[in-house]
């Protein structure tokens, strides 16, 4: 049958499983939208506040659900506000197709009406792109698209559709080719490799499994608490593994690094085998390199070859599906016994509750605890970035993967309201929490706007303390205090801005009015904002200077 391009796509996203589509029209996308709102009930469209915000919220949607989300805008400033959002699934590994039009393909080059090269704009922090100049290869690039987004290591795809594309005929049979990608040989680990592992892991008295986001995708979580259990090491995180595994096994000792938890941080620092899974050694992880490996042995393992050796050195490295190298791996080592190891460990718990603050007042921990009392294990919970992101990631019980959604690898402020409304939206509108700083929610606050029309049951705990909280910090502990525009003093009425917005608003001085106001509006079915005054100089603690290491940690 004939169909023009922006039906065919439509129909290929269909084929692709796709039913919710997040953006923003314009000029240059109006065929593709017309396409769309014919097949209206197959699939839905979630009109944003801005291109950025869409972006972000098709994140969160990828995150929660697993499948790769779809992210809509018009050419020029349209694809260009796509682009931190674009960034940041890109170093967060987030499978999203980004689907923007351009002018017709007779005018390109020429600065047309609203043109930008945005493939060229984008091409270092997208996994691929294309510019699709022939409709007949319209269907087949697209399908392609989906493989590459979510095959090997995930990542954000781009294809720049022009205007004379999307409005031409061509004939469409529904038969898309099947793609070859090339990660599915990107596997480097054999019997040699597996048996080199083993005899470390036999070695070793104090073992450290150190997982990431990878850990989350690949849905291993349940195979390294086997493995945890099994030579009797303890687990640390990134932020982005976070999730991999529940709050409440034993062994999780939660996030190490520069903002990570002491005992987590200590026994990453103290072990002498350093087991790493889906991770990629970030700078905010390592610090110091030459402290990090001096006395450690290194076992990496992860699906993308390129990060096998790129920031630290592994005495082992294996790339591959993430999950059956730790099957293989698992498989191949014996029971080992580390007691005292574990012993040590509970030291280090016992000296990280030593600096925990006491109940019932106004800081970051009571906040988190008090919300973490109403709500459950399914519970999304998404944060901004900053000093209330790191409260969460140290505090917040997390039991299950896929349920905490943060922006890490770009530390983007603004990705909280986007993020929370694709994650929300994926788990069928279920209850999700976003924690925000006064800084990161000016950034995107008019996605509230979204939220509204959508009717979600948001709920939205902003940690204010009229500065730049995280910045502050730092010019605090290394800058001498000089705190350079970081002190915010907008006089902003958060409860009448919500109001305004079509939200609930409640401002909570102390902990009793929190947990009045939770328990309140814990079952609202649509956006709450609850503005929580907090000290200007409250500090995320421990914390490891950038370069540092263990030795220069900050308790108090």
């Amino acid at each position: 049958m004939q169909l023009n391009g922006s039906e065919i796509l439509i129909e290929v996203l269909i084929k692709n499983n796709v039913d919710t589509i997040f953006g923003y029209p314009g000029g240059s996308v109006l065929f593709i939208y017309d396409a769309l709102y014919k097949k209206r009930d197959y699939i839905k469209h979630v009109l944003t506040a801005h291109e950025q915000g869409a972006a972000h919220a098709a994140d969160g949607y990828a995150r929660v659900t697993g499948k790769t989300a779809v992210v809509f805008a018009t050419s020029g400033p349209g694809a260009t506000n796509l682009v931190t959002g674009i960034a940041n699934a890109f170093l967060d590994s987030t499978p999203m197709v980004v689907i923007t039009g351009n002018v017709p393909t007779t005018l390109l080059g020429k600065d047309t009406f609203q043109e930008v090269d945005i493939v060229g704009v984008t091409m270092p922090i997208v996994k691929h792109s294309f510019m699709v100049k022939n409709i007949e290869e319209l269907a087949n690039t697209v399908n392609t698209a989906f493989a590459i987004a979510s095959t090997g290591r995930p990542g954000p795809v781009l294809i720049d559709i022009p205007k004379d594309v999307q409005s031409g005929m061509c004939e469409y049979n529904g038969k898309l080719d099947q793609p070859i990608i090339k990660d599915n040989a990107l596997v480097d680990f054999d019997e040699e490799k597996i048996n080199e592992a083993v005899n470390l892991i036999k070695k070793a008295k104090k073992p450290y499994i150190y997982c990431g986001g990878g850990t989350v995708f690949s849905n291993s979580g349940n195979l390294l608490i086997e493995l945890a259990d099994k030579i009797d090491a303890v687990i640390g995180t990134s932020m982005m593994g976070i999730s991999a595994i529940p709050n409440s096994y034993e062994k999780n000792l939660g996030m190490t690094g520069m903002h990570g938890k002491y005992c987590s941080s200590m026994a990453h620092a103290k072990s002498d085998l350093i087991i790493a899974v889906g991770v990629r050694f970030s700078d905010r992880a390592t610090g110091n390199k030459a402290e990090y490996t001096k006395d450690t042995s290194i076992i990496h393992i992860d699906i993308d070859p390129a990060e096998i050796g790129k920031n630290i050195r592994p005495n082992v490295g294996m790339s591959g599906d993430v999950y059956e190298i730790l099957k293989i791996l698992i498989s191949k080592t014996p029971k080992i016994e580390n007691k005292a190891w574990l012993n040590e460990v509970d030291e280090y718990k016992k000296e990280q509750e030593k600096n925990e603050p006491s109940d019932n007042i106004m800081v970051a921990k009571n906040i988190i605890k008090t919300i973490n009392n109403y709500a459950d294990d399914n519970t999304i919970v998404v944060t901004d970035v900053g000093q209330h992101q790191m409260w969460a990631v140290q505090y917040y019980k997390i039991q299950k993967p896929r349920t905490f959604i943060t922006s890490g690898g770009l530390g983007t402020m603004g990705f909280g309201m986007g993020a929370a409304i694709g994650s929300c939206i994926g788990v069928n509108k279920k209850r999700t929490i976003l924690f925000t700083g006064d800084g990161s929610f000016g950034m995107n606050l008019n996605e509230l706007a979204t939220a509204v029309s959508q009717n979600l049951p948001l709920i939205i705990i902003l940690m204010n303390n009229s500065v730049l909280g995280m910045v502050r910090q730092w010019q605090s502990a290394f800058y001498d205090k000089r705190y350079s525009s970081t002190i915010l003093d907008r006089k902003t009425d958060f409860v009448k801005l919500a109001d305004a917005f079509g939200a609930k608003g409640y401002r909570v001085t102390n902990i009793e009015e929190l947990d009045r106001t939770i328990k309140e509006c814990i079952d609202t079915e649509s956006p709450v904002l609850i503005d929580c005054i907090i000290d200007k100089d409250d500090k995320v603690l421990p914390m490891i200077p950038p370069g540092g290491c263990i030795k220069d940690i900050i308790v108090k």
